[in-house]
């Protein structure tokens, strides 16, 4: 644990005091003329907050503290809607070890300065690394950044948050491991403790990320140390090996939640196939998805096809590469005809499958034709590298449910407007073709009320589906962000309505999707935040918990 004496404390406020000025100091809780750029936490005196910035920089050093408005202004970035200005953190504070996080929760817990833990801070469509609420200071864990340990003949891993999935491929290239990763969509520069903790999915058949992951180590909220799982047993060499430990399993409680700090986590890589195939599946008519959704269904549940399928609408296919502005000019809702002939001019259908087959030559040969038949009989065409190897949508594809490394995707951002605006939007269903027709329908009916296009990708798992919808608006355009954020809460509420909840979401809706899922499941969670940090400073408000 790391100490600091009454000396280093006063040398570091003295600095603080500087650095956050006279301004800082006598004011108010909005202390920056940078556009927003910081706010100070709700009931904590500015020459508190500046007592505290002492503390923390005495803890992990001058440089790793960032408590006035220029260097905040990095941690406000977001794409989602913040029309009011409700998401702005106070600061950040960069731990680079185990000793420094429970140092720096003391702290907290002392002045009630509440903490907004990332790794990255590339949660694009849902906040990047702002919080909940405003006046939050940034917990970056970014400078904890080893890759512990990779078991060659299990093939798990251990990490820590500031680890991306870049840093984790270029380990196993160095190493000539033969592991395969599986990736979010941008995924060189997502932490995989990040992602899995908020639930993430990849493409390949280890997508599922919480599923794969295997112990973990938190930092609670009074700085005690618990490891999930085998990882509490003294000695144990099975703490990425078996998930479950004994007695109540308690990782789950830890992802989407505000309830510890993760600063390890473990997981299984998936072993490179001794063949892989990809395919797309195109139909031309909207009304479509339900004949593709079930006929995905039966082939993820008894594992033929065994990576989630994407089902990528059109739109957002053509927003990876393209502007609006390139096909459609008015306010108005683009009409599917435009979408589809322009899919049509670069060899895309309305909605375009992606799936593969992996194993070897003779199970992929097996399998493919029963696969390739019902597809066929559904009326959608079958292609694979022969005929798309110059597509850069099906080369995208190909190379993600393989793990590949793309930051194609971004480019959505870029679709309306001058500055890139994106939330993403991501309700749950059963697997059922009915399911995805109604969802289409009232998609593109509230999207069409707000002038916002529809730009989906259904994943299907083995019995459910995300439905990503991800609303395009011109963040630049402080009209356009409000009519965003009022277009992604009437999303939420009349989808629920037809009980379709989000399963993850952005931290200006965390409490609304919360709402949705009854008040009982929010008191119970209520009675969990309370008994492990009793002061509320870790993340408040996150996933609806205060």
């Amino acid at each position: 644990m790391t100490t600091v004496s009454r000396r280093e404390i006063l040398q570091a406020s003295a600095l603080s005091a500087a650095a956050l000025g006279a301004a800082a100091l006598a004011a108010p809780a909005m202390a920056s003329p940078l556009d927003h750029a910081r706010m100070l936490p709700e009931g904590l005196p500015p020459r508190e907050f500046a007592a505290a910035v002492a503390e923390l920089r005495a803890i992990v050093g001058q440089q790793w503290v960032f408590a006035d408005a220029d260097s905040t202004l990095p941690y406000t970035k977001s794409l989602i809607p913040d029309p009011d200005h409700r998401h702005v953190p106070s600061g950040a504070v960069a731990p680079a070890s185990v000793e420094e996080v429970q140092a720096i929760l003391k702290v907290a817990n002392r002045y009630r300065l509440p903490l907004w833990p990332i790794s990255t801070g590339k949660n694009m469509g849902y906040g990047m690394a702002t919080p909940a609420s405003s006046g939050q200071m940034v917990l970056d864990l970014k400078r904890m950044n080893r890759i512990i340990e990779i078991d060659a003949e299990l093939g798990t891993a251990l990490v820590e948050p500031g680890v991306t999935y870049q840093d984790l491929r270029d380990y196993l290239d160095a190493n000539n491991l033969p592991f395969w990763l599986d990736v979010p969509t941008v995924g060189p520069i997502v932490s995989p403790v990040g992602n899995t903790l908020e639930r993430g999915v990849g493409y390949t058949p280890y997508g599922d990320h919480f599923f794969m992951q295997c112990g973990m180590e938190v930092v609670l909220a009074d700085g005690t140390l618990v490891r999930t799982g085998m990882g509490s047993v003294p000695g144990s060499t099975s703490w990425q090996a078996f998930k479950w430990g004994y007695g109540p399993y308690l990782d789950g409680i830890f992802t989407q939640s505000n309830f510890g700090v993760v600063t390890k986590l473990g997981f299984w890589l998936m072993p490179a196939p001794p063949a892989y195939k990809p395919f797309v599946v195109q139909f031309d008519e909207m009304d479509d998805v339900a004949k593709i959704t079930d006929t995905i269904r039966p082939f993820r549940m008894n594992n033929l096809i065994p990576n989630g399928v994407l089902i990528m609408g059109a739109a957002y296919q053509l927003a990876m590469f393209h502007r609006r502005a390139d096909f459609w000019t008015e306010t108005r809702q683009i009409p599917d005809a435009v979408v589809k002939a322009e899919a049509r001019k670069r060899g895309l259908g309305m909605w375009n499958t992606y799936f593969a087959l992996y194993g070897t030559d003779e199970i992929i040969a097996a399998v493919e034709p029963i696969v390739r038949g019902a597809f066929e009989a559904a009326g959608g065409k079958v292609l694979t590298a022969t005929e798309m190897s110059d597509n850069p949508w099906f080369r995208h594809h190909a190379s993600l449910m393989k793990g590949g490394m793309t930051l194609e995707e971004i480019g959505i951002v870029r679709w309306r407007g001058t500055e890139g605006g994106m939330v993403a939007f991501a309700p749950v269903a059963p697997a059922k073709g009915t399911e995805t027709r109604g969802q289409t329908a009232l998609a593109k009916e509230i999207l069409a009320k707000y002038d916002f296009d529809y730009a989906p990708a259904y994943a299907v798992g083995g019995r459910e589906l995300h439905h990503i919808i991800f609303l395009l608006y011109d963040k630049g355009h402080p009209a356009e962000e409000r009519k965003a954020d009022a277009c992604v809460r009437e999303m939420i509420t009349r989808f629920a309505e037809r009980g379709w909840a989000a399963y993850r979401t952005g931290v200006s809706t965390m409490d609304l999707v919360a709402q949705q899922y009854g008040d009982a499941n929010r008191a119970l969670n209520a009675r969990i935040k309370h008994a492990l940090d009793p002061n509320h400073i870790l993340a408040p408000g996150k996933q609806g918990i205060a």
